[in-house]
């Protein structure tokens, strides 16, 4: 094996580069040999098995030994096929950064190359590049020149950095290699942060931050709450932690074992390929609005999503929709839904005497049943269990088994005993009681319930039925943390109690004010809760972060330094106008950036604005909540279904009337902007 020390100058920066690219070509090579003898041998165990399953023994050892020995080939060519895709991003680009260490006693530094994943040309040998989470590589995040440390298995180890240096390589080919005296170069993160937009998000893996670094590699806090600024990379870390607690705890933590509740699919398209990159699976993902719509379906046909609340508030501000909603999600109609439930079974049962065969039970046996062994069960499902444990009863004193049919007759029997079954009926009891408008009274088909008691009804339902617990989720991640309500964490706290990684920024509130979920998260989680803010912004020039600070009054933001054009506001008598400088400066910006965003308040808009630049001749894709691509060029959409998105270009058009969410949508346009902002205010 040879020896890497950082005064060996054959291996210093692009010799090193030279001999690594011929170690990777060969390894991949290996690989490349090893799949295709994989596949040939799945090819003849295939062959094997159909042309002798017939005859193999009747007891079926033969044919399960067999699938068995296929499913562990197809399984190893699967890894090796992993191993082959990573490899060849390897080859693009080895590796991104360079720590020479002098360990504490020695006399000699050595030198560590950091990359996206670690290679050896051998299984077994000492990494000739070390993944950018091996703990060996936070030296290179975490310290300047001088005395360090790092966590390794065995513990604390000590030393000294005596070098460290950054790279980039594109295409195999050497761009730049510098020493330098700090972390992460002021220039080279203007460049790499500051580039033109994706239509994915980017990795940060050669620009990480010591505080970023900080929160990627805490595995200690149970519960994570990351308060950030628009553009301080707030999701990006998250999912790189995501990448690192798999990589940290690979035995009991697996990329199924984790669940991302995203605010829409094109978000989630957007974000896709940040594992995958990283060298893990993709994880799932979901909306939780579109969770709670599964899980009503038998209570109501439909339910309204958080676009169609915020499309109503800002189309009917006078309405008092904003103050029915806050209303129905807060801890106060909480109390009041389980003060109902504590007096609710004398308005939902009608005890009977029951007969089981020979077996007889009193009106006053099934209450004290009821009422006293089994008043930990929820309520609807209660009368399940007094029915299995007499039923149970019976069978064990005459010691016989009573026919299925015979069973579900008791049950339906015993489940007559409740009024009513419907959850719905049960809701608009408790609206009733407690002084709230009802809802309409309608058959099943025709039920559609309005956002504000999507989440109510969802509550009352696992209170009186019980929710499962997903206990396979190990890790839930929580993106958008400012607009979940307080009952909606609270039905996330019943359904999961696995490690959470909570992140938003309470100035992006789909909301006319801001929330801050920081004052009753503890409440809900316990106090076990850590709070890590976040307020240096990376994405937007200076010029547009000032602008946007201006919606908000947040004053504690920190801003890489990174100027641009200032930013355009202008006022137009008619669309005509607009739509001329919108496609002239849109036209212009086509030939040095990848990304532009028209950006509306309401969908109506966004429509009307793709149906008039369409009609111009300028090639647009429109994203709705049905869309679940984010693609290059120029996009129309609303300001909610732009969050969490960036662009190179923002063209907010807005119209002269203003409504409660202005404000709050201006600042998301403007924040979603890279290089260039324009605010059009149409007649």
């Amino acid at each position: 094996m040879t020896n890497y020390k950082s005064n060996d100058n054959r291996f210093d920066g692009r010799c090193f580069l030279e001999d690594i690219e011929i170690k990777l070509e060969k390894r991949l090579e290996e690989i490349r040999q090893s799949l295709s003898d994989g596949q040939k041998e799945i090819d003849n165990m295939q062959e094997y098995y159909w042309e002798n399953y017939t005859e193999m023994d009747e007891y079926g050892y033969e044919n399960y030994d067999n699938q068995q020995a296929l499913l562990g080939e197809v399984n190893a060519n699967n890894e090796r096929l992993m191993k082959k895709q990573r490899l060849k991003k390897m080859i693009d680009s080895p590796y991104f950064g360079r720590v020479d260490f002098l360990f504490e006693g020695e006399e000699e530094s050595e030198s560590f190359y950091i990359g996206i994943g670690n290679f050896a040309p051998k299984a077994g040998m000492t990494p000739l590049i070390y993944d950018w989470r091996a703990p060996v590589s936070g030296l290179f995040y975490d310290y300047d020149r001088g005395q360090a440390s790092y966590e390794a298995p065995g513990g604390t180890i000590e030393g000294e950095i005596t070098s460290k240096w950054q790279y980039k390589i594109k295409k195999g080919k050497m761009v730049y290699a510098f020493e330098s005296d700090t972390k992460i170069d002021d220039e080279i993160l203007k460049q790499e942060l500051g580039s033109n937009g994706d239509v994915q998000l980017k990795n940060i893996v050669r620009t990480i931050q010591k505080e970023q670094n900080e929160i990627i590699r805490n595995v200690k806090d149970k519960i994570l709450v990351i308060q950030g600024a628009a553009g301080s990379g707030k999701t990006s870390v998250a999912l790189h932690r995501i990448a690192y607690l798999l990589y940290h705890d690979r035995k009991n933590l697996k990329a199924s074992d984790i669940l991302i509740l995203s605010p829409n699919g094109v978000f989630a398209d957007y974000i896709s390929h940040i594992l995958p990159e990283l060298g893990e699976e993709n994880i799932q993902e979901m909306s939780f609005d579109l969770f709670a719509y599964r899980e009503l379906k038998g209570i109501v046909s439909d339910c309204e999503d958080r676009y169609d609340y915020l499309e109503k508030l800002i189309h009917f501000p006078e309405m008092g929709i904003r103050e029915s909603y806050l209303k129905k999600q807060s801890a106060g109609f909480v109390g009041e839904m389980e003060g109902f439930l504590a007096v609710l079974e004398d308005q939902l049962m009608d005890f009977k005497p029951v007969k089981i065969r020979t077996l007889e039970k009193t009106e006053e046996e099934l209450i004290h049943l009821f009422y006293f062994k089994f008043q930990d069960i929820p309520i609807l499902a209660r009368m399940d269990a007094v029915m299995e444990y007499l039923v149970d009863e019976y069978e064990t004193l005459y010691n016989r088994n009573l026919p299925e049919d015979e069973v579900e007759e008791i049950r339906e029997k015993f489940n007559r005993m409740y009024v009513t079954h419907d959850i719905y009926k049960i809701y608009n009891w408790f609206l009733e009681d407690n002084g709230y408008e009802t809802l309409a009274k309608i058959p099943y088909e025709n039920r559609k319930l309005q956002y504000e008691d999507v989440f109510p009804v969802l509550y009352l339902k696992y209170r009186m039925l019980g929710g499962t617990r997903h206990k396979h989720i190990k890790h839930l991640v929580i993106d958008e943390m400012q607009d979940y309500s307080y009952l909606q964490y609270v039905v996330l706290s019943r359904l999961f109690s696995c490690r959470m990684t909570i992140l938003g920024d309470r100035a992006q509130t789909l909301d006319s004010q801001m929330q801050d979920v920081l004052t009753f998260l503890p409440k809900i989680f316990g106090r076990t809760i850590r709070k890590i803010i976040m307020n240096k912004s990376y994405r937007n020039t200076i010029e547009i972060a000032e602008y946007a600070a201006k919606f908000t009054g947040e004053k504690d933001l920190e801003y890489l330094e990174r100027h641009g054009k200032p930013v355009t506001e202008k006022k137009f008598d008619s669309d005509e106008e607009l739509l001329n400088e919108l496609i002239r400066e849109a036209d212009a910006g086509m030939d040095k950036y990848e990304t532009a965003a028209v950006l509306t308040e309401t969908m109506d808009e966004a429509y009307t604005m793709t149906r008039m630049l369409s009609n111009r001749g300028l090639p647009v894709n429109c994203i709705d909540r049905d869309s679940s691509t984010f693609e290059k060029g120029v996009t129309v959409t609303t300001f909610y279904m732009a969050k969490g998105l960036e662009f190179d270009q923002v063209f907010g058009v807005f119209p002269k009337k203003e409504n409660p969410m202005t404000g709050q949508a201006k600042y998301i346009c403007a924040t979603r902007a890279l290089h260039e902002l324009y605010m059009y205010e149409r007649a």
